[in-house]
């Protein structure tokens, strides 16, 4: 029997696309959307949603970045685009310089997946950092590479992890609020000293 989303903590996502023309309107965005689509599948806690879609430039990015971690108190913020090595390639350093704290691993993780698919993920420069009681994690710009980076490689041998897996704990041990997830789309760890007894 599927459980009410209301015996789950709300949780509030910022999700941001970082694009020059499709904040202009020449194409349209793809990246909140694949966003949301992945994260409503994978997330059994009810979502509020705070979508921005900005140009690329780094006071506007880390501007929206604030905000969303300091006045809409968004529990997880996720960007999509502006994280290669062109110079309007911008959100990594906007997203450093609204941090409290540096989160490295998931920079490194993103990088470890995309590589199983293309040599140039070395180019890619996603950073996750810690603002108050937001983690937020800046992610790839196409919509294939936002899921693979989430959920990971779970059929290869050996698995590859995702990075959302990781996302809960993270958020539990900032003072959020307990993020469940459905297995089969990504299965959160925990240490067992973390976990909620099991409802029923």
């Amino acid at each position: 029997m599927t459980e009410p989303a209301s015996a789950f903590d709300p949780v509030r996502i910022g999700v941001v696309s970082v694009s020059d023309r499709a904040s202009t309107g020449v194409y349209e965005d793809k990246g909140i959307p694949a966003l949301k689509e992945w994260l409503a599948r994978a997330v059994k806690n009810p979502v509020s949603w705070e979508s921005r879609l900005i140009p690329d430039e780094q006071a506007r990015i880390s501007a929206a970045l604030i905000e969303l971690c300091d006045d809409a108190r968004c529990d997880l913020v996720f960007t999509t685009g502006g994280t290669g090595p062109a110079p309007r390639d911008v959100t990594p350093e906007a997203t450093l310089a609204i941090a409290h704290k540096v989160m490295p691993g998931f920079g490194e993780q993103m990088r470890q997946i995309s590589l199983a698919f293309v040599p140039t993920a070395i180019l890619s420069r996603q950073v996750a950092v810690i603002r108050g009681k937001t983690l937020v994690i800046n992610l790839p710009g196409q919509p294939k590479s936002i899921a693979e980076t989430l959920e990971g490689l779970p059929r290869n041998t050996p698995p590859v992890h995702g990075i959302f897996a990781a996302v809960p704990y993270c958020v539990d041990l900032i003072g959020g609020p307990y993020l469940e997830t459905h297995d089969e789309v990504c299965k959160a760890f925990r240490p067992k000293s973390a976990l909620r007894p099991a409802r029923g």
